[in-house]
């Protein structure tokens, strides 16, 4: 399963420098003035995890595989995106197909870099887009209401769930709050609903508070208010000086972590994106390791293992008979699957196995 991930923002807060630095690529225009970007950027990015590299010091496959996430770089929203400024309506149908949001927020004052409002303000900054995304939701809950009711009509039960919840929500709407903070009493009508629908502020949400160079060892007052405003909202808040990152672009992961280590910057953008986004959304990884390839398969939280194995091939579920598993940490201490079975710690798991993060598995079916 790929995760996709929305970079939005305001025009020019340093959304295509992000892009840039995150994807390791230079094929997001980044220039001072709005509307940059118009077409969404899209890049396929490896997931950083030394522990597939670890697994391959032992194996030695022919090749290494990671899991993927891709990150599109949506156009700068403005006010009144929702009702077609600046292209909106098209920059808006983009952030619907993504499964997060990477919010980038303006947290740095530089005089050569203009901004939309000329006044630097992050929480304004993130009140516009999100005002938008519901505004957004609110016109497209209103043609599905009105779709609903007339299916109602027609004496469509299932329907009518929907409706009240649909109506519900249109009215949390109106007051200014997000999809993601609704809760309806009818709780599988909401999650039909919200499926059907994919809400743009439903989407989960990561604030990531672009600084200078002097704001990455210690938080200036931008950075602390959008801690403050993510967390009261129950969400990841990051901070990453994207200049900085698109400079160590064609480092090498050493060179990289050395100048991490010279800016007192314990871990890089990308990877606290990629880990807070796996969080979030509940994701995790096993492995498959042998003398071929060495591959991360990227999982949902608590899926078995038949569910497990058909991202690998349908064919996988449909005919699972076990999956023979090892954890990670014993296939590294011990030297690899040979000593692990010797030592007794490779499991035969069935089809009720809660596959763990880390896993290592091989997967015996019949078709």
């Amino acid at each position: 399963m790929a995760l996709s991930i929305g970079i939005v923002g305001l025009p020019n807060v340093g959304k295509s420098t992000a892009f840039n630095a995150l994807t390791k690529e230079q094929n997001a225009q980044a220039a001072n003035y709005p509307f940059c970007t118009i077409e969404p950027n899209k890049a396929i990015v490896a997931v950083p995890d030394s522990r597939i590299e670890k697994l391959a010091a032992i194996v030695k496959p022919e090749r290494i595989v990671h899991s993927v996430v891709e990150f599109v770089d949506i156009a700068g929203l403005v006010r009144g995106a929702s009702k077609g400024e600046g292209l909106g309506n098209q920059f808006l149908s983009n952030i619907r197909e993504c499964e997060a949001i990477l919010h980038i927020v303006r947290c740095f004052e530089d005089e050569n870099v203009t901004h939309v409002d000329n006044v630097i303000d992050p929480i304004r900054d993130i009140e516009t887009i999100e005002t938008e995304l519901i505004l957004a939701d609110i016109q497209s809950l209103q043609k599905r209401i009105d779709n609903l009711a007339r299916k109602v009509k027609s004496a469509d039960k299932e329907s009518k769930a929907l409706l009240e919840v649909a109506e519900e929500l249109l009215k949390h709407l109106d007051g200014g709050k997000s999809a993601s903070s609704f809760n309806s009493a009818s709780q599988s009508a909401q999650e039909a609903l919200y499926k059907e629908a994919r809400f743009l502020s439903a989407k989960r949400t990561i604030y990531c508070a672009n600084v200078d160079e002097a704001a990455l060892a210690n938080d200036n007052a931008f950075v602390k208010a959008v801690r403050d405003y993510a967390s009261e909202r129950g969400a990841e808040a990051i901070k990453l000086c994207a200049k900085i990152e698109e400079d160590m672009a064609g480092l090498s992961d050493e060179e990289r972590a050395l100048f991490l280590t010279d800016m007192k910057v314990e871990e890089g953008g990308l990877e606290q994106i990629i880990r807070k986004s796996f969080d979030l959304l509940g994701l995790i990884s096993y492995f498959t390791a042998g003398v071929k390839e060495v591959r991360a398969w990227t999982i949902g939280k608590g899926w078995k293992a038949p569910k497990a194995a058909s991202v690998i091939h349908n064919d996988f579920e449909k005919g699972f008979i076990r999956a023979e598993t090892i954890g990670y940490e014993d296939f590294i201490r011990l030297g690899g699957e040979t000593k692990a079975k010797e030592a007794g710690l490779m499991r035969l798991e069935g089809k009720d196995y809660i596959v763990q993060d880390g896993d290592v598995m091989h997967f015996r079916f019949n078709v």
